[in-house]
C-alpha cells in the first residue's frame, strides 16, 4: 500500500490505534483547501515518532479527528548539525530557513553580525516554514529555530566538542578542506550577511581552534545561495549523502 501523499505535522505523540484532534487551522487546511474528507488518509509526524498512517473519522470547519492506523516509515533523525546565518531580506531568510530543513540540518541559529541589517526577526514564522519544508520534502525530524542571537555571543559559549566550518569568502577548497579537518560528530556552519563578514570577525574567527574555514568557489554567492551550497558540501563530505 502506497503512503498518503498529504502529510501534516503534529504535536501529539503517535502509536497504532490513537486518535488525533484537529486545530482549527489543520481542519481547514486538510478539508477545506486539500478537499479531504471521512475516510481519506493523511500521513502524520510529530519530529520524534516517524510517520504514521492516519484516517480521517470527523471533519468539519472548525476541527476533525484521525484515527492512527499504522506506521508507514521510521523515524530519521539527521547529522547533528547546526546552521548559522545572518538573516537577510524576508522571503529569502524564510528561503534559508525552508532549505536548510529540507538538506538535513538539525537546529537553525539566527545570529547578527556587524553587518547584518535585520535587528529582529519572526521565530514563529520561520520556525513555520520549517515545520512546513519537512511536510513537504518528506523528512520525520522538524529542526528548530531559535531566538537571533549577536554573533560574538554564540563564539563566547561556543561547545567545544563542536566544530565550526566558516564560509570565508577570502579562501579556496572547500571540498579538500572538509575532507582535513578533525574527526568530529557535532558540527556546525557559519554563513554570512549581504555585505560579507568584517576584519574584525574573520580575524577573530580564523584564530579560533574548533572553526574550519572553506571557500565556496571562485564566484561570490549571494547569502542565501551560499547557505545552501555549504550545506550541500558538508552532507556529501560529512553527512548522510555519502
Amino acid at each position: 500500500m502506497s503512503r498518503p501523499k498529504i502529510r501534516l505535522h503534529v504535536e501529539h505523540p503517535l502509536s497504532q490505534g490513537q486518535t488525533v484532534d484537529l486545530s482549527r487551522e489543520q481542519a481547514n487546511y486538510l478539508f477545506a483547501v486539500m478537499r479531504l474528507g471521512e475516510g481519506d488518509e493523511v500521513a502524520l509526524f510529530n519530529g520524534h515518532d516517524g510517520e504514521w498512517r492516519a484516517v480521517v473519522t470527523e471533519c468539519g470547519r472548525r476541527g476533525g479527528t484521525l484515527e492512527i492506523a499504522e506506521q508507514t516509515a521510521p523515524q530519521q533523525d539527521p547529522p547533528d548539525l547546526w546552521l548559522l546565518f545572518a538573516p537577510i531580506k524576508k522571503t529569502r531568510t524564510d528561503f534559508i530557513v525552508e532549505k536548510a530543513a529540507e538538506l538535513g540540518a538539525a537546529r537553525i541559529i539566527p545570529v547578527q553580525t556587524e553587518h547584518t541589517n535585520a535587528e529582529r526577526i519572526r521565530r514563529d514564522r520561520l520556525q513555520a516554514h520549517a515545520i512546513e519544508a519537512a511536510e513537504q520534502c518528506g523528512g520525520t525530524f522538524v529542526p528548530g529555530v531559535e531566538e537571533l542571537h549577536r554573533l560574538s555571543d554564540v563564539l563566547d559559549n561556543w561547545p567545544e566538542d563542536r566544530r565550526l566550518v566558516f564560509a570565508d569568502e577570502a579562501l579556496v577548497g572547500a571540498k579538500r578542506a572538509l575532507a582535513e579537518a578533525p574527526q568530529a560528530t557535532k558540527w556546525a556552519i557559519l554563513t554570512g550577511p549581504e555585505g560579507g563578514f568584517s576584519e574584525a570577525e574573520r580575524t577573530r574567527l580564523l584564530s579560533l581552534p574548533f572553526v574550519t574555514p572553506i571557500s565556496l568557489g571562485p564566484r561570490i554567492l549571494r547569502a542565501d545561495t551560499a547557505a545552501v551550497a555549504a550545506l550541500a558540501l558538508w552532507q556529501a563530505e560529512r553527512g548522510d549523502w555519502r
